[in-house]
C-alpha cells in the first residue's frame, strides 16, 4: 500500500468524529459551493460533491436544504479559505485549512493558539511544500477488479486506489478532481463521499511526551470554529 493508504488508516478515528462540528464544516461548504455555482447541483459539481459528503456524514435533508437556501440569501456572508502554516512544538509542521467570514478574528485566534502552546506561526510557504495536495473519492466495493480499475483511471490521474471497509478509496492530486468526478458519474458509478487532504511527505516520530505536546496545540486549533483541517508531520500510530 502507497501513502495515502497509511495516511488514512493513521487519521480514521482521529479527526472529524464530532457530529456538530462535521455539519459546521458541511454548512460552510455549502455556502461556498452555492456563492461560487449557484443552487442548481445539477449544474454545480462543487456542491454536488458537498451533498453527497453531506449524506455519507448523516446530516438531515431539510439542513442541507436549508443552508441551500441561505446561501442564496445576498445577506449572507460568504466564507473565504485562507492556508495557516507553522510549527508545533518539536519541529512538527502544521498546515491549517480555514473558512472565514472575519479573517482579522481568524489570523488572532490562530496566532494565540500557537503561542500559548510553544509554537511558532509561519509565513506563507514556509511548511505548505512539505506536504502534497491530494484529492479523494469514496464509491461502494460492489465487486469492482481495483487493479482494472486502477490502470483505467491512470488516464484520469488516479494515483492510488484500495479498498477498506468502508469501500474503495480513490486517491489523486488536487488538480484531477474534476476529471475523475465526471468519469465516475458517467459510468454510474455511485460516489458516496468526496475530498481533499494534504499528505505529508515526511513524518517524524516523537515520544509519548513530545506527541502530548503537539496534540495540545492541535486539538486548540481544531476547535475553533472557522478551522475546517489540520494537517502534520508528527508520525502516527
Amino acid at each position: 500500500m502507497g501513502r495515502a493508504f497509511e495516511f488514512r488508516k493513521g487519521r480514521k478515528m482521529k479527526r472529524w468524529s464530532a457530529m456538530a462540528k462535521a455539519f459546521t464544516r458541511i454548512g460552510k461548504d455549502i455556502v461556498m459551493a452555492v456563492k461560487e455555482g449557484g443552487p442548481n447541483p445539477e449544474a454545480n459539481s462543487r456542491l454536488r460533491a458537498v451533498m453527497q459528503n453531506a449524506k455519507s456524514a448523516n446530516m438531515p435533508k431539510e439542513n442541507v436544504e436549508r443552508a441551500i437556501k441561505k446561501a442564496t440569501d445576498k445577506d449572507t456572508a460568504n466564507y473565504k479559505e485562507q492556508l495557516f502554516e507553522g510549527y508545533a512544538p518539536h519541529g512538527i509542521a502544521l498546515l491549517i485549512e480555514t473558512a472565514t467570514d472575519n479573517n482579522n478574528r481568524t489570523v488572532a485566534n490562530i496566532r494565540s493558539y500557537f503561542n500559548k502552546c510553544n509554537g511558532t506561526l509561519g509565513t506563507q510557504g514556509s511548511v505548505e511544500f512539505m506536504f502534497d495536495h491530494t484529492c479523494n473519492f469514496r464509491i461502494p466495493n460492489n465487486g469492482i477488479d481495483i487493479e482494472e480499475m486502477e490502470l483505467e483511471f491512470i488516464d484520469f490521474g488516479a494515483e492510488e486506489i484500495f479498498a477498506d471497509e468502508d469501500g474503495i478509496l480513490i486517491y489523486a492530486p488536487f488538480g484531477s478532481f474534476g476529471a475523475i468526478q465526471k468519469e465516475l458519474e458517467s459510468r454510474g458509478i455511485e460516489i458516496l463521499s468526496s475530498g481533499f487532504e494534504r499528505i505529508p511527505q515526511i513524518t517524524k516520530k516523537l515520544t509519548e511526551a513530545e506527541m502530548a505536546d503537539v496534540e495540545k496545540l492541535i486539538e486548540k486549533i481544531e476547535e475553533d470554529d472557522d478551522v475546517m483541517n489540520v494537517y502534520h508531520t508528527m508520525e502516527e500510530e
